[in-house]
């Protein structure tokens, strides 16, 4: 897990970070709360689909991104005090994530200035990547969120 004391983010680092395999009953899981299309829930459904087979949702991808990062990625999040989202911009996805596929994230930190409202934190942007093991680049996204300084 990242911790504050790993070490500083600077502007212009880039982590290349984590490793998850997505299975078919991930895929399902999360479908089934989340995003119940057919395409995400049959792979009968999903074969008729312009996705050919059974693709995770969007958000499933999102949301596999985030438990990189918080598990694996650069120190973002203060595992005692937490991480703080403000938002994210231009969230993309390229390419559809299916089963058995495995994801890994890449962050550049692309702005970084103190807070005054909450000293010791700095508010943050980051351009994450998401790619498969082919290092095909599935999702894109810009997260500005507080990290501790």
């Amino acid at each position: 897990m990242s911790s504050a004391g790993d070490s500083k983010l600077t502007v212009g680092d880039t982590h290349r970070f984590g490793s998850h395999h997505v299975t078919r009953d991930e895929i399902i899981s999360f479908a089934t709360l989340y995003d119940p299309q057919p395409f995400h829930l049959s792979e009968e459904a999903a074969a008729a689909s312009p996705f050919g087979r059974l693709a995770a949702s969007g958000w499933h991808t999102c949301a596999m991104m985030m438990g990189m990062l918080v598990r694996e990625g650069p120190p973002v999040v203060d595992v005692e005090r937490g991480g703080i989202g403000l938002g994210a911009d231009g969230l993309r996805w390229m390419k559809p994530v299916y089963a058995d596929d495995v994801l890994s994230c890449e962050t550049t930190v692309v702005s970084k200035e103190p807070f005054a409202k909450l000293p010791g934190m700095s508010k943050v942007a980051f351009q994450i990547r998401v790619f498969n093991q082919h290092g095909e680049q599935v999702m894109e996204t810009r997260l500005l969120g507080l990290s501790p300084d």
